[in-house]
């Protein structure tokens, strides 16, 4: 039997993280294959909603990272993501989705090695936690079941 491949979504923000990822690539550094980039103009346009729709929609796991805090492009972008995040992770047990399954992170423009860092500590923390799924109840309605 095959080895468990997680698939993970990246939400990153496009002045700093998106441009580490992309030096971690072009500099060849090795790292886990299983996440997939979302670029956004910022970590303060991440709506909650776009987690949850990654999870309803396959994924094992959620990477959400930007600039570091007081280097935002836009100023305050990411210390609205870091509040909207803290409060959102009291949210996820009550849509059944374990905490440890997102990872937020920031990783600057020149930080290639800590993308591949936090690429692979993600995908192994979500290997280790096993497939998130949707159970489909009664009704015909999926439900997530991504609980530890």
């Amino acid at each position: 039997m095959a080895a468990f491949q997680p698939k993970i979504t990246a939400f990153v923000c496009n002045w700093c993280t998106y441009t580490g990822a992309d030096l971690a690539g072009t500099s060849r550094l090795q790292m886990a294959p299983e996440v997939r980039i979302i670029r956004l103009p910022c970590t303060g346009r991440i709506d909650p909603l776009f987690i949850i729709k990654a999870f309803e929609r396959g994924a094992d796991g959620v990477i959400v990272s930007g600039c570091h805090p007081a280097d935002c492009h836009y100023n305050h972008g990411n210390y609205h993501a870091r509040r909207r995040f803290a409060i959102f992770r009291d949210l996820l047990d009550f849509v059944g989705i374990d905490p440890r399954r997102v990872i937020f992170s920031w990783v600057s423009a020149s930080e290639g090695g800590k993308w591949r860092d936090v690429v692979d500590g993600a995908t192994a923390t979500i290997r280790e936690l096993g497939p998130c799924r949707t159970d489909t109840g009664d009704e015909g309605q999926g439900r997530l079941a991504c609980a530890s």
